[in-house]
């Protein structure tokens, strides 16, 4: 041994290199399969778009979505002098974040391409591949792009709130609205003795000379709190009313919101939470006195349906990072990737990712043909509630156990998955947890006819093609006759409902697609409905064709 290496004690080997970067809509065969079947032949210029923006995402934005969650934002209540700033400052990469983002549509393309078909599933796939980058940054692109139908209802509103929304870029300067070259739009629903009960809300809105509102109270949680405008809901003397509160004011002075401090959350670190509390601060009515909740009822199912985008493209992005490690790693003598067990569990994995994305631009094409066609508008009501509810609710389960094909590095802070993992809890909290969302789609089913009806009219289009499938929508049908003790068995029915849409939207999906696709759809049923696995990913029966669906679940660049 020389001097010069008496020191050197081993040889980094058998260690995957970092994952490169890739386009994450063109070396996507899973996303393109699920996305392109739902969209028209007139939408294949939006090509280009997906294409740019995948490249964007998988690369430049990566880096950032990494940095914007290393520097959380901090709260400057003041300035040097003492004056009152309710400043939240943030990381410059956060800025990238969403500067791209609004540049390449993901706020907006359902509003720029309002009535073009498919306009709502090309949007989704820009908010997939965005999430994938980075989760923090989607929550005020999901509110500012929900918040479209409700601000409709602003008679009173400017008109530049609603056009610089719609087709304005990223500006984070601290201005007017009418001075700024794009606005976002945050919510402020919740209160403290309130959560999903919000008629319990007690922040109050009395009417102005001038037709404005003087907003007194407080939000529990307040989001995203440097957007220039909030939707909120306060009792006016007609009762529980939708309001529009600016941050700034058009004479250039702060509004009367006041942050009490950030909210220290588990994940979600690169964009703010708030406590705030309103001293008269200004706001203009949404609508009519006392019609709050029927106003935001636009907005739940485009948030919801952002839910669904966010968690299913969670669980494709942990995904990737399982199948790029295991293919580059040994143990015992094979490659990971081709050891049985762990072939199961990539296959398992694949299957629900797939099911989850299925589901998801499936409801994307209800909420984008909702407004001229009925079916479609039923089943965009119900739906929501029960993706919103079943895929948000596997996300965390999925996650980890990705994570533990890692081993100790898929722990360790400098891989991406911890952070996928705080991650993974948000949506099913957020815009109602589990038990709101089910008992929605009660209210839906009890109050809706036309609901149930739309929902068995969409299961039967796949009648036939796998006898699990069958079986399971003559128990389900027979579930939902059953009207005693509803409420205790909503979570049940829920579940069970989602499982039967996922595998509809799988086996019409692999009508016109490979063969991967079909094994997918097969193995979903067997496994999901037929019982033909456990309670815990990677229990698959061993006559599943493992590697043909571990091939789609891969991104070329990690071949």
């Amino acid at each position: 041994m020389t001097s010069s290496n008496r020191f050197v004690t081993h040889v980094v080997e058998n260690q995957p290199t970092i994952l490169a970067p890739y386009n994450l809509w063109r070396n996507d065969a899973l996303l393109r399969l699920l996305v392109n079947h739902h969209l028209p032949s007139s939408h294949q210029h939006d090509e280009g778009l997906l294409d740019q923006y995948g490249q964007l995402a998988g690369d430049t934005l990566m880096g950032h979505g990494e940095l914007a969650n290393k520097n959380k934002p901090t709260l400057h209540t003041f300035d040097r002098y003492g004056r009152r700033t309710d400043n939240v400052e943030f990381h410059p990469s956060y800025h990238a974040l969403m500067e791209s983002a609004m540049q390449h549509n993901v706020h907006n393309y359902s509003w720029t391409h309002e009535g073009v078909k498919g306009a709502h599933t090309v949007r989704a796939a820009l908010m997939y591949m965005h999430y994938q980058a980075e989760s923090g940054t989607s929550c005020p692109l999901t509110m500012t792009h929900a918040a479209i139908p409700a601000m409709r209802y602003g008679a009173n509103l400017p008109p530049y709130y609603l056009d610089k929304t719609i087709n304005g870029v990223y500006d984070p300067r601290s201005l007017p609205a009418s001075q700024k070259h794009g606005l976002t739009i945050g919510m402020g629903m919740t209160e403290k003795q309130g959560g999903s009960d919000v008629r319990r809300n007690t922040t109050t809105a009395v009417k102005q000379a001038d037709g404005s509102y003087h907003i007194v109270g407080h939000k529990f949680f307040f989001s995203a709190p440097m957007c220039d405008a909030h939707l909120i809901l306060a009792q006016a003397e007609g009762g529980l009313s939708c309001f529009l509160l600016p941050r700034m004011l058009e004479n250039g002075e702060l509004n009367n919101v006041r942050i009490q401090r950030l909210k220290d959350k588990l994940g979600d670190w690169s964009n703010a939470s708030s406590e705030v509390e309103f001293q008269e601060a200004t706001a203009y009515l949404i609508g009519e006195e006392g019609r709050g909740v029927p106003v935001i009822i636009d907005m739940v199912s485009l948030t919801r349906l952002d839910c669904m985008i966010g968690s299913s493209a969670l669980m494709r992005q942990s995904l990737v990072h399982a199948l790029h490690h295991v293919s580059h790693r040994d143990a015992f003598g094979k490659t990971l990737v081709n050891q049985p067990l762990m072939q199961n569990v990539l296959a398992d994995l694949t299957i629900e990712c797939a099911a989850a994305t299925a589901l998801t631009m499936r409801v994307a094409k209800a909420v984008d043909s909702a407004s001229n066609n009925n079916h479609e508008a039923a089943l965009a009501r119900l739906a929501t509630a029960i993706g919103k509810y079943w895929i948000c609710k596997r996300t965390p389960m999925f996650v980890n156990e990705a994570q533990e094909c890692l081993g100790g590095i898929g722990y360790v802070e400098e891989n991406p998955m911890p952070r996928y993992y705080r991650q993974a809890p948000l949506n099913s909290i957020w815009e109602g947890s589990g038990n709101v969302q089910c008992l929605d789609v009660l209210r839906a089913l009890a109050k809706e006819p036309n609901v149930k009806e739309a929902l068995f009219t969409e299961l039967k289009t796949q009648a036939g093609k796998n006898k699990h499938y069958d079986i399971h929508l003559s128990k389900l049908f027979d579930e939902l006759s059953n009207t005693q003790n509803m409420e205790m068995r909503s979570r049940y029915l829920t579940e069970q409902m989602a499982l039967a849409l996922q595998a509809c939207s799988l086996l019409a999906t692999s009508i016109d697609n490979d063969n991967a696709l079909i094994d997918i759809a097969h193995t979903f049923c067997e496994s999901r409905l037929g019982n033909g696995s456990g309670f815990a990913l990677g229990t698959l029966p061993d006559t599943t064709p493992f590697e043909r669906i571990i091939a789609l679940g891969r991104v070329s660049s990690t071949n």
